[in-house]
């Protein structure tokens, strides 16, 4: 099929920032994209070639939507599944799939998956509703401390608490859950795979995240992780593994911890672009939105390799604002060696809200980390 400077429609589920960063790759080869979102103000607006507004969730939405593209995609995993399906048996291309979404967008169902496929995660107790937990718990077949986990929904550090006591379970949404257990660990990694229709796979290498304390998001993401090769090595092996097991065709996260006894447990996946590869929009030969396109397409898939260590800084809005967002110190950043901001194109700002991302490359990761330091310290996302 000819995708380029064609009729050929990719439409896109999801209007956000991600769509947003893989409509540059659509624009450079000259594939015509449309985008379905519920805000008419979503970032995607502007660049892709039609527009649609939408609930993402109403299956007649969707399945109209679908009907209307030759691949469908999607840039997050709220969307409606049954639509999907039904999408697919009617001959409409969607990638990653409806079964593999399905399973990944609830995260009970998820870790059933890991155990069935002999992959590596932490203790688990599933829940059909969170008040369950404190008959577990004076049963004594759950204790203090654990990682509670809302089954759908949850993103951006949402729908994820540490539980010391009952008083942290009072206010805790009612519905499907897991309580996880606590894993000391040294790092949080993860690896992207990339895998075509025809199961050719890549990797990315390893990246390290540091989490924000209080909001539970991703405030650097290190590459390479400063991690022993063997380590490295073992946490490919299973993102390898995972990528099989689930049979995607796209981009998969794949989010692991790296134990203090060296182990590699997954913690979950993304089947879609991901927070932990946006550096490699500066730092890699072949960035992750491009790689997804090549992916989704049965396109040969690109040199996942480095050019230089990537460093990236999340922006998000300061916890003391809400309203029209202004970028303070931006001009500052913009003059470090290395820097480059990047927009999502979010009018409003309010705490805590994912708003960009700047990405710090140097030949040498430790004063790229040093540089992103002084990134995170001098720019602040704040309100008119």
């Amino acid at each position: 099929m000819n995708y380029f400077s064609s009729d050929f429609k990719l439409g896109i589920l999801g209007g956000g920032q991600l769509g947003k960063m893989m409509l540059y790759e659509t624009r450079k080869y000259d594939i015509q994209t449309i985008v379905l979102d519920p805000s008419n103000e979503a970032p995607c607006k502007i660049a892709c070639n039609e527009f649609f507004q939408g609930d993402l969730m109403d299956y007649d939405t969707v399945y109209e939507f679908g009907k209307k593209v030759d691949v469908l995609t999607f840039e997050i995993e709220n969307v409606n599944v049954d639509a999907l399906q039904q999408l697919e048996k009617e001959g409409i291309t969607v990638y990653p799939s409806a079964k593999t979404l399905k399973t990944i967008n609830n995260k009970a169902t998820q870790k059933l998956f890991y155990i069935d496929h002999n992959i590596p995660t932490a203790e688990f107790t599933r829940f059909a509703y969170s008040d369950e937990m404190e008959n577990a718990i004076k049963n004594e077949s759950l204790s203090f401390p654990f990682v509670w986990k809302s089954a759908r929904f949850g993103y951006d550090g949402q729908g994820v608490k540490v539980i010391r006591s009952f008083a942290d379970i009072e206010g805790l949404p009612n519905g499907e859950c897991i309580a996880e257990k606590m894993i000391p660990f040294k790092n949080e990694l993860a690896v992207i795979v990339a895998r075509d229709p025809h199961g050719n796979v890549k990797t990315y290498p390893v990246v390290e995240m540091e989490f924000h304390p209080e909001a539970n998001q991703v405030e650097y993401v290190i590459c390479p992780a400063r991690i022993d090769k063997k380590v490295a090595d073992k946490a490919q092996e299973i993102a390898l593994k995972v990528s099989e097991a689930y049979e995607h065709v796209g981009l998969l996260a794949v989010e692991m911890f790296q134990t203090e006894d060296d182990k590699i447990l997954v913690n979950e996946v993304a089947p879609r672009p991901h927070n932990s590869g946006h550096y490699s929009i500066e730092a890699s030969y072949t960035n992750q939105f491009e790689q997804q396109i090549r992916a989704i397409l049965g396109l040969p898939l690109g040199n996942t390799e480095s050019k230089v260590a990537g460093i990236m800084v999340n922006l998000v809005g300061d916890e003391n604002y809400t309203g029209a967002v202004v970028y303070k110190n931006i001009e500052k950043i913009m003059a470090m060696e290395g820097v480059t901001p990047h927009i999502y194109g979010k009018r409003e700002t309010r705490p805590f809200r994912k708003m960009g991302h700047v990405t710090i490359v140097n030949e040498d990761v430790t004063k790229a980390r040093v540089i992103a330091e002084e990134v995170k310290k001098s720019i602040k996302v704040i309100s008119e």
